[in-house]
């Protein structure tokens, strides 16, 4: 039991602290690519492994994490992962040797499983109709902690020469992991699984071998895995290559560069929450914004935004060969903004989809999501290593043209309606309904 009475507010600012901090402590080694490579000798394409090294345990990680939350309840399993992290943290703040560095850091790195617990929590306490706007306030302010770490550890800890260290970067790994630590025990007294006992119970039992393999393999995960990877892949590289980017590709300095990538970070952050947001006014106003899609309201903005993130990168891409920094950092911005809405419009479906199985949905949608973090980042080293800094964007744009295509064909009014129900493969599941239904007594509705 919580030390307080929880309500679905109080629930989604817990989880939203929670996920922020995990990003922060994920990302906190961002800023300093440049000390660290000087630390230990890396040239730019191990500063490019790294940055997709910290990637590498999310997908797996997310999409046993989800089944896990549903299974035990987000309070034991966010309290878990915060704890492991931070102490990671801590010792990579300690490692004399690169191999030690690369594996704490790699630890670190799972911080991004983190995601889909928070949305499974949330799931947990809100209605159908609130769910994009509360999953878009929470992805959205959590997501920002990658952003915030690029615009406050430099500023912080540049220069540093206080205790325990002389070294700006360990100490920065030092202090954010106590801090994942201490949440991990705000978390153990206040969380709560879900809105009522009912609900909670019903999801523990919907958490099977066989009913994640149904949800895994219906052809709406499936077309919103990739969705987000095209979205969340893209922030997501980016929070860890922009950094770089712009201090190789412009010369800026360490604060200078770190703040530029900061910059798209939030954006991409503070806009998901419209995302979700006017996914929710679609569907309570049957608005259809795209036609052909007649019905199927939330589909329709889905598809809408994915073609925005893919006009907005290639955009970002001839940008960069202006040589214009202000108009490049202009537009990384409006790239950042077309990410964090599509993010926002991705996950008011998802928990609607599967409300009873939100933790397996998100951990699939959210891991297939940050595959796009292990992979774009090497093919932006790549190209820069080959001298063609700019030119990978380019490459991630043509990419993401058949995810467009996939989730086009999934948003067809027949087949979106039975997008929870058809698959791959056909997979009986007997477990607790695919649509929201109202709980006996909640703990509380404010």
């Amino acid at each position: 039991m919580s030390l307080v009475s929880m309500t679905k507010w109080r629930t989604l600012v817990l989880a939203t602290v929670a996920f922020n901090l995990a990003f922060l402590v994920w990302f906190s080694f961002s800023p300093f690519t440049g000390p660290i490579a000087a630390s230990f000798g890396l040239s730019l394409g191990e500063i490019g492994l790294l940055a997709s090294a910290a990637v590498w345990l999310a997908p797996p990680g997310r999409i046993v994490t989800g089944w896990l939350t549903d299974r035990f309840g987000a309070s034991t399993v966010f309290t878990t992962v915060l704890a492991y992290v931070g102490l990671a943290s801590v010792v990579s703040a300690f490692a004399q040797t690169y191999t030690v560095f690369f594996l704490t850091r790699l630890v670190v790195g799972s911080a991004g499983i983190a995601f889909v617990i928070g949305i499974q929590h949330v799931a947990q306490w809100f209605p159908e109709n609130q769910l994009g706007t509360a999953e878009g306030i929470y992805a959205g302010v959590g997501n920002a902690g990658a952003g915030a770490g690029a615009l406050v550890l430099p500023r912080i800890f540049n220069d540093w020469s206080g205790p325990l260290f002389a070294t700006d970067w360990r100490a920065a790994f030092f202090y954010t992991g106590c801090l994942a630590v201490l949440m991990s025990i705000a978390y153990a007294l206040f969380g709560e699984d879900a809105a009522t006992n009912k609900r909670a119970a019903q999801t523990r039992e919907s958490a099977t071998v066989r009913s994640w393999a149904h949800t895994a393999t219906r052809y709406g995960i499936i077309a919103l895995a990739l969705a987000y990877l095209a979205s969340f892949g893209i922030v997501l590289s980016l929070n860890g290559w922009l950094p770089t980017y712009f201090r190789e590709g412009f010369g800026s300095d360490l604060v200078l560069a770190s703040t530029f990538a900061a910059m798209f970070s939030l954006s991409a952050g503070t806009l998901r929450p419209l995302g979700g947001w006017i996914s929710d006014v679609l569907v309570r106003r049957e608005r259809n914004i795209l036609p052909v899609f007649r019905g199927r309201y939330r589909e329709q903005w889905t598809v809408v935004c994915l073609m925005s993130v893919v006009v907005m990168i290639s955009v970002f891409a001839v940008a960069g060969r202006t040589g214009l920094l202000r108009f490049t950092i202009a537009v990384a911005v409006c790239l950042g903004m077309c990410c964090g809405i599509t993010g926002g419009a991705i996950f008011a479906q998802v928990p609607a989809m599967f409300p009873h199985r939100s933790g397996t949905a998100a951990g699939i949608v959210g891991g297939i999501g940050t595959l796009g973090g292990i992979s774009f980042p090497l093919i932006y080293s790549t190209a820069a290593t080959a001298g063609y800094i700019h030119t990978g964007y380019l490459i991630i744009a043509v990419c993401l043209l058949p995810i467009i295509l996939v989730n086009a064909w999934v948003a067809q009014p027949a087949r979106a309606a039975r997008a929870h129900i058809d698959g791959v493969i056909e997979i009986t599941s007997s477990n607790a309904p695919d649509h929201h239904v109202e709980d006996e007594t909640p703990h509380s509705t404010d």
